[in-house]
C-alpha cells in the first residue's frame, strides 16, 4: 500500500492547499493530511478547529485522513507507515527551503522519499497569510477557500464584512 503525508500548519486551509491535497489522493492509496502543532508559533485557529475545517472540505475524498503530530515529521511518517512526503511548490522561494527540507528528512529516515507537486497556477500566489490579511480588511475570499468555509474564516478573523 502506498501511503503518503501531506504536512502543513493549514492555518486556515486554502483552495491551493486542496489541490494538492486532492492531486495526492489520486496518486497514493492513502493520504494523511498532517497539521503540524508548532509551541513556536501562534496560530488563529485551533488544531482542533484545523482538524474539523480539513475534514469538511475533504469528505469527499475517501483515501484521505486528517491527523495533528508534533515533533519530526519522519517519525509521523513512520508511525503512519507512510513511503512518501508530498509538498507543494509555489515559487522558486519554496523550492530552496523545502529542498533543504526534504534532505534533510532523507538524511534521517531514507526509507521515506519527498515528492514536491508544482501548484496549479490559479493558486501559485495563495498563503494562509494572505487569506488572513484579505479577511480581515474583508476583502473577496471566494478564489481563495472553500465557499463552505468562508464565513467561518471571517467570523473568526473579524474583518469588515
Amino acid at each position: 500500500m502506498k501511503i503518503a503525508i501531506v504536512p502543513g500548519s493549514f492555518d486556515p486551509v486554502t483552495n491551493g492547499h486542496i489541490d494538492i491535497i486532492r492531486r495526492t489522493a489520486e496518486l497514493f492509496d492513502e493520504v494523511y493530511v498532517a497539521i503540524l502543532i508548532n509551541s513556536s508559533k501562534k496560530p488563529l485557529f485551533t488544531v482542533e478547529e484545523r482538524i474539523e475545517l480539513l475534514k469538511h472540505v475533504t469528505k469527499d475524498i475517501d483515501n484521505v485522513k486528517i491527523e495533528s503530530f508534533s515533533g519530526l515529521l519522519v517519525d509521523f511518517a513512520r508511525a503512519k507507515k507512510a513511503n512518501c512526503i508530498v509538498k507543494g511548490l509555489r515559487a522558486v522561494s519554496d523550492y530552496e527551503y523545502e529542498v533543504q527540507m526534504a534532505l534533510t528528512n532523507k538524511q534521517i529516515a531514507p526509507e521515506i522519499e519527498t515528492l514536491f507537486i508544482p501548484t496549479n497556477g490559479l493558486y501559485s500566489y495563495l498563503s494562509s497569510s494572505i487569506v488572513k490579511e484579505v479577511a480581515k480588511y474583508g476583502g473577496d475570499l471566494s478564489q481563495m477557500l472553500p465557499n463552505e468555509i468562508i464565513e467561518v474564516i471571517q467570523n473568526k478573523i473579524g474583518g469588515k464584512q
